[in-house]
């Protein structure tokens, strides 16, 4: 029987990606980038919904592409990597610090863990407002 899962999915987000510079986990409720995390987990839940995304087990690949106003830039690369990985990996291994706060978005997750990322990009393109797209794809297998 042939494996009909979707094995990449891409989707956009209005704004800012979160960020993640702190020990302070972006969860927490109250947290300076509870609205830019809330907004990820909602574009996130509608494309995995609208393609029947189930979360990747294996190794996988993470795209980031930066739409921002020139000479606007937000943050560095990493940070906004950071940000965007820690959101979409499945969030019960931080439920220590209480997520009832995210109500249906806690179960929001496109992959298990970011110890399956094998390939990471970050691309900015020059845009009137700011916006990004995210792709997390399954990575080929290697020979």
């Amino acid at each position: 029987m042939q494996d009909t899962r979707a094995l990449a999915l891409t989707f956009e987000v209005s704004g800012l990606p979160p960020v993640k510079t702190e020990a302070l986990s972006i969860f927490a409720a109250g947290h300076r980038q509870a609205t830019r995390v809330r907004a990820l987990l909602q574009a996130a839940l509608a494309a995995a919904q609208r393609t029947g995304w189930t979360p990747l087990t294996g190794p996988i690949e993470v795209d980031l592409t930066l739409r921002c106003p020139p000479g606007h830039r937000t943050s560095d690369a990493s940070t906004l990597l950071g940000g965007v990985c820690a959101v979409l990996q499945d969030k019960k291994r931080v439920a220590t610090i209480g997520l009832a706060h995210l109500g249906v978005l806690v179960d929001v997750a496109l992959y298990s863990d970011d110890r399956q990322i094998r390939r990471l990009s970050y691309a900015e393109e020059p845009a009137e407002d700011f916006s990004y797209q995210v792709r997390v794809a399954a990575a080929p297998a290697v020979v």
